[in-house]
């Protein structure tokens, strides 16, 4: 991306405590407008971390968040959802007993009319806008009335993914999308996310699956204890990627190596890295 282009997201010098434990040690980390960024790291590394502070689910200890340039203040999800923010989580966090129109509408339904505390939705409105949606993404469900738990993992993950761009999303992060999926579901839903940018998204997918981000990614940011140790293009055939990538994951490579590093506070002097 280029340096003269205003990131839609900016993170700076995020830290996050619990306790005694320093789960993100002044992470910075950038999203530019139509980008997909891949952010990886192992278990622990603080990749769920670092987004659930984004989508409002944690308040940092320290550091700044920036929308399109400006302070953005996210207390809490309802802030960034405002701000055009939503996170697909790794379950789909979907109700298996109503139907689709009714999921992609959770928790925002339309409504008819209200008398006191009830309300009467207007289901034909939420079922015809949630067709269009799925028709304008190209996600293959014969019909909205059908109950969640009646699809396949991936069409489940096409009605999660879709509930986030029906409300105009700008900004999606996704927690292991591919997870547990067939084949040809991790195929359609990698098309999908792909599709994303011609509807104005920019999106970061944490992932395990590097093979993921290889075939989608535009870059990708490595995170190891708490630390950003590597933020660079996707380039090179998959297996230079892969080998590249573990390395920064296991700490044999490190581009911002004079930090503090590991738990026994030992500083690392910088690693060698080829472009």
């Amino acid at each position: 991306m280029s340096s003269q282009q205003t990131p839609i997201v900016e993170m700076r010098n995020i830290h996050k405590r619990f306790g005694a434990v320093q789960a993100l040690r002044g992470v910075d980390l950038e999203l530019y407008p139509g980008e997909i960024l891949g952010l990886v790291g192992d278990n622990a590394a603080g990749k769920s971390t670092l987004m659930k502070v984004l989508s409002g689910a944690y308040l940092p200890n320290e550091g700044d968040i920036l929308l399109h340039g400006q302070p953005a203040h996210i207390a809490n999800p309802e802030d960034s959802r405002r701000l055009g923010i939503e996170m697909v989580y790794q379950d789909f966090a979907l109700c298996n007993n109503l139907d689709v129109a009714a999921n992609v509408f959770l928790g925002r339904e339309v409504v008819r009319w209200r008398l006191g505390s009830l309300r009467w939705m207007n289901k034909r409105t939420m079922e015809q806008r949630a067709r269009t949606m799925l028709d304008r993404l190209r996600i293959d469900i014969s019909s909205v009335r059908l109950r969640v738990e009646n699809l396949s993992g991936g069409q489940r993950q096409a009605v999660a993914i879709g509930r986030a761009i029906a409300f105009d999303a700008k900004v999606i992060i996704m927690d292991e999308p591919t997870a547990a999926l067939s084949v040809a579901a991790i195929d359609k839903v990698l098309d999908l996310i792909s599709s994303l940018r011609e509807h104005g998204a920019s999106i970061i997918i944490i992932s395990h699956r590097l093979e993921d981000i290889f075939r989608i990614g535009d870059r990708v940011a490595v995170l190891r204890q708490g630390r950003k140790v590597a933020d660079r293009p996707v380039a090179g055939d998959i297996h230079e990627f892969r080998e590249q990538v573990v390395a920064y994951m296991v700490g044999a490579r490190d581009d911002y190596g004079s930090e503090n590093d590991g738990e026994n506070g030992a500083v690392r002097s910088p690693s060698p890295v080829n472009a």
